[in-house]
């Protein structure tokens, strides 16, 4: 190509097509998949977009090869271009050709860099990131008929990395994740309460709502007390006596070390004192030592129980009771329990 505006037109053409790879990389790691979901209820892109995130690795693989494609013919069409032209004009001003020549060399080196580098890339890629939805659906559409076309081969390198990835003991993804963890989330909070930005009762609020993925309901139990219980075959005075005695609404019936089940008081207050109490018995909720504090609550909230008795995950064996009010009570520290009549959270002995 000798039209020096051909090869501007050229080289223009390859820096979008750059530009285009480098944004929908970027847009997609960025991008939110909720923003994107509520964005696919009315938007076509927005549709091509999910797809494009749910395999990721695939489109990161056609950015990457179309940016690699980019690079090759600026060095295979500009960079020449511009080497050619500048020679002349470095051998015009006296200066020996071979000194002239390295010298457009160099200069058209940096020139073809700049305009690959900065233009082509960390331009959009600084608006990418800037706006990751806006630019994601933007782009969407085109990046698939791309893939479309370079599937079998995209597929076909993906594989080849990712069979790279296992042989370093790294199970590759197809999904970038979304969201903190609750560690991160936990450190964000006490950096917020340490330099003032965040109030310190929000924080306990905000770090007990993360306890409760990480914590279990083994954790609430307190050594060394007793929940409130009758002896199996204990009579309606018995039960009141207790729940005179302790404030407590529900109380245990036991055999020994086994929980036969719970008796709540208002269902005997009318019996006759002398009654026993077995045929007031309501089945005891069972919760496993292991489960986490936010498992425990839905389940909880969902059979509507008030309290519920921990137990081992394995050998079954009575550890405790918790109610919800305990629960609750990592969610607001300093919140009264609502119900403090209940039996607390501790194992019994």
């Amino acid at each position: 190509m000798s039209n020096p505006w051909v090869i501007v037109s050229v080289t223009a053409l390859i820096i979008v097509l750059s530009a285009f790879f480098v944004a929908v990389e970027f847009a997609l790691l960025a991008a939110k998949r909720h923003r994107l979901e509520d964005a696919a209820i009315t938007s076509r892109s927005a549709r091509a977009a999910l797809r494009s995130s749910a395999e990721l690795t695939v489109v990161l693989a056609g950015s990457q090869l179309g940016i690699t494609a980019c690079t090759l013919a600026l060095g295979a069409i500009t960079k020449p271009a511009v080497h050619h032209a500048l020679t002349p004009l470095f051998t015009g001003l006296g200066i020996a050709l071979w000194v002239a020549d390295a010298i457009a060399f160099v200069l058209a080196l940096v020139v073809v860099t700049f305009l690959h580098l900065v233009v082509g890339e960390m331009a959009p890629k600084s608006w990418a990131i800037a706006h990751p939805e806006r630019s994601s659906i933007l782009l969407a559409v085109p990046m698939r008929a791309f893939m479309f076309v370079f599937r079998p081969l995209l597929i076909t390198l993906n594989r080849m990395a990712n069979w790279c990835v296992r042989k370093l003991g790294v199970e590759p993804v197809d999904e970038a994740a979304t969201g903190q963890d609750p560690r991160t989330l936990r450190q964000l909070v006490e950096h917020s309460a340490n330099v003032g930005a965040l109030d310190a009762s929000y924080s306990r609020q905000l770090a007990g709502a993360l306890d409760l993925e990480t914590l279990t309901v083994g954790d609430l139990l307190r050594p060394g007390a007793r929940p409130t219980s009758v002896p199996a075959g204990a009579t309606v005075e018995e039960v009141r006596a207790a729940a005179r005695a302790s404030g407590h609404l529900r109380i245990l019936v036991r055999d020994g070390a086994r929980v036969l089940g719970v008796v709540h008081v208002r269902d005997v207050l009318t019996a006759p004192g002398d009654d026993p109490v077995d045929g007031e018995l309501r089945p005891a909720f069972e919760l496993a030592a292991g489960t986490s504090i936010a498992r425990g609550l839905e389940s909880m909230r969902e059979s509507r129980n008030h309290l519920a008795v921990v137990v081992d995950g394995e050998s079954a064996q009575f550890r405790g009771v918790v109610t919800l009010s305990d629960l609750l009570r990592t969610l607001f520290p300093d919140a009264a329990p609502r119900d403090a009549r209940d039996a607390k959270a501790v194992p019994a002995r």
